[in-house]
């Protein structure tokens, strides 16, 4: 098994990556095209909430670093992910350009939350 640190990092990379570079700092456009589909949201409203959305997806991958609470850290990113995901295939299937890749790859990166969330459980005695 890799060391867990590197586990940690590496989950809290993808928020980081996710919530920083491609929202707050808004370098995926695709990111605003897919959020702009949601009915009931006006452009500037789906703008703010892309960048609220990223500050909370950073904030989750800081949380990832540390030892607290980590079963409810990976709840957190199971119910947010799951939620994205059907939002986006909701309301944008047409904006995202593999839905059922998009499903597997997050699907993956879960699994490796979880294994993070348990090994930091397991170290703390939880």
């Amino acid at each position: 098994m890799p060391p867990l640190w590197l586990l940690q990092v590496s989950v809290a990379a993808v928020w980081l990556y996710e919530g920083l570079w491609c929202k707050v700092l808004a370098r995926s456009p695709h990111e605003f095209e897919v959020v702009e589909q949601v009915p009931f949201f006006a452009p500037s409203t789906s703008h703010a909430l892309l960048r609220l959305l990223g500050v909370a997806e950073a904030a989750l991958g800081i949380w990832v670093l540390t030892p607290w609470q980590p079963i409810a850290a990976a709840v957190v990113q199971t119910a947010l992910l799951i939620g994205l995901n059907s939002a986006g295939i909701t309301f944008s299937r047409q904006r995202i350009p593999d839905p059922a890749g998009m499903v597997i790859k997050n699907a993956a990166f879960l699994l490796l939350a979880w294994v993070t969330a348990s090994a930091v459980a397991g170290r703390m005695g939880a």
